[in-house]
């Protein structure tokens, strides 16, 4: 379906625009009319961080726009998380035009900007959530300690810092590296080692054990791929990374959904209980699936699929994830794209790995911690080689949600390890005190 407009307001070069992204990764925020607001800087960023029909020259929230004029804002907004609309906005003579390609609510109230999206945040969440929000302790991560290269071994020298150092840690999560190929999850990397044994032995120390898992992807040089190619929405990819285009699983399919089952009921048995679901916006591409059903309506179900699968008690955790579609499906959020050790993206795009990005979009989504889930603002990263970490350590301590470390603890210098035993503290579930965008 085409645009139509829904609301005209008069021009006013002072207003403010709400631009909200599609998935964990996508730019949002506050800009003035006169910004340009972030867009794909790369074919393959567009795939695997933006929505598609998203384009420059124009303003475009994905189920969530709104609009900041003198008194009033205006809030743009789906009515369902299993139709989200794409909702624009621009100048048109002397008027500002809002348009969407669906159904849309508006509200209208003269509440600051923020407040306005926290209410309409506590509004959706009660008909479409109907949970409370989880608490969780405080974490480490392997990602940016050993980046895909991680084994077994890294993974307990790590864990024996965090007593040597007094560090409180929760849970110990297994990130990205671990696995053979994409998509090939339960046959570790040759110099791996033995998740079984690594669950075990974190667990063993009273601590819980958490693993990556990109769940709708498969590696086109996966064993999943080979062998299973009638398992794959046809036609189409998630964008090309690991040196090789990333196939889409096909969750309507039965032999796909069974097979994503047993691959989670196999990972529970070892003793995993928290689960980072990453690059699931894959699950959500339209493409033509073995039911004749939409994007959204196929990752809700993908999603379903695995909380039948871990139960009420284990965590789901989205990264990489459509926003409003996951409402009520996952524990805690990452509400932005992947912090780094450099403040800036060499491509300048700020849904790439960068803490300028993770900053600003991070911030823009507060309003959803407390209400949803719990945000993730990504991992504490303070070694002496980071850029700006200072100011990193600074966002990580105001912003809500999880508290997780990623630094291998060796390398930290004394501040660096004062100021991760500092902030590594349990989470709040209760919604955070928001600031206002700057007039």
């Amino acid at each position: 379906m085409g645009f139509s407009t829904v609301a005209e307001l008069e021009y006013d070069a002072a207003a403010l625009v709400f631009e909200h992204g599609w998935q964990s990764w996508s730019p949002s925020g506050w800009y003035r009319l006169s910004a340009g607001p972030p867009r794909p800087t790369a074919p393959n960023h567009h795939v695997m961080a933006y929505r598609p029909g998203v384009e420059a020259g124009r303003f475009q929230g994905e189920g969530l726009l709104a609009v900041a004029v003198g008194d009033e804002v205006l809030v743009v907004a789906a009515r369902t998380p299993d139709v989200v609309p794409s909702i624009r906005c621009e100048v048109v003579g002397d008027r500002l035009v809002v348009s969407a390609d669906g159904e849309v609510d508006l509200i209208r109230t003269a509440t600051a900007p923020n407040a306005a999206l926290a209410d309409w945040s506590d509004t959706f969440a009660a008909r479409n959530h109907g949970g409370a929000v989880r608490v969780f302790g405080p974490s480490w991560c392997s990602w940016y300690a050993y980046w895909g290269k991680v084994t077994e071994r890294d993974v307990m020298a790590e864990v024996r810092q965090f007593d040597q150092h007094d560090l409180s840690v929760d849970l110990v999560l297994l990130d990205e590296g671990y696995q053979a190929e994409i998509g090939d999850w339960l046959t570790p990397r040759g110099d791996f080692g033995s998740t079984v044994r690594l669950a075990a032995d974190i667990r063993s120390g009273g601590r819980r054990a958490g693993i990556w898992v990109a769940p709708f992807l498969v590696g086109s040089k996966s064993e999943t791929a080979r062998r299973h190619p009638d398992w794959l929405v046809p036609g189409i990819t998630a964008g090309t990374n690991w040196g090789q285009e990333q196939l889409i699983l096909d969750v309507t399919h039965p032999g796909a959904a069974q097979h994503l089952q047993d691959v989670f009921t196999e990972l529970c048995r070892q003793g995993y209980d928290h689960f980072k679901l990453d690059f699931v916006y894959a699950g959500a591409i339209e493409g033509r699936r073995h039911e004749p059903i939409d994007g959204i309506a196929a990752y809700r179900h993908g999603m379903r699929l695995l909380r039948e699968v871990v139960g009420p008690n284990r965590i789901l955790h989205g990264c990489g994830a459509p926003i409003l579609p996951s409402i009520g499906l996952v524990d805690c959020m990452r509400i932005s794209p992947d912090t780094d050790p450099l403040v800036d993206p060499p491509s300048g795009d700020i849904s790439q790995p960068g803490q300028r990005g993770a900053r600003s979009t991070s911030v823009a989504r507060e309003f959803l911690h407390g209400r949803w889930w719990a945000n993730d603002p990504d991992c504490l990263i303070v070694q002496p080689e980071v850029q700006d970490r200072e100011r990193w350590a600074e966002h990580v301590e105001n912003a809500p949600g999880l508290r997780m470390s990623s630094d291998p603890i060796g390398a930290l210098d004394q501040w660096g390890l004062d100021r991760t035993r500092e902030l590594l503290t349990p989470s709040s579930n209760r919604p955070h005190p928001l600031k206002e965008p700057d007039a």
